[in-house]
């Protein structure tokens, strides 16, 4: 599974994510910070991510047009990067078996 930071999230935590969630990217590395939720979301479809947020922006489109893409929603506020690498990495079994039951399109992580 690959994962498309939202540009809330830092892009400096995507290499460090490689070996576990290999061609993982952020919304500012593939230079798409001006384009709309909408965009991203069918650029997100259409290469095979999963998108990951701080907002709940991406939920709602989820809810209004189904997966894919399948969204992780963190909802721990605003952490720092660390704290972000360490929830994706320590729960990645919990969101695999989470993001592939058919009718989960968005699972939101709590800190």
């Amino acid at each position: 599974m690959k994962l498309l930071l939202d540009e809330n999230l830092s892009r400096r935590i995507v290499p460090l994510l490689q070996a576990e969630y290999p061609g993982s990217s952020q919304i500012a590395l593939l230079k798409l910070e001006t384009t709309s939720d909408r965009e991203i979301w069918e650029y997100a479809k259409n290469n095979g991510f999963v998108i990951v947020t701080r907002d709940s922006d991406f939920h709602e489109l989820s809810t209004l047009y189904g997966a894919p893409p399948k969204v992780i929603w963190l909802k721990a506020g605003n952490q720092s990067k660390a704290f972000t690498l360490r929830n994706l990495l320590d729960r990645k079994e919990e969101i695999s078996a989470a993001l592939f039951q058919a009718d989960k399109n968005c699972i939101e992580i709590y800190g």
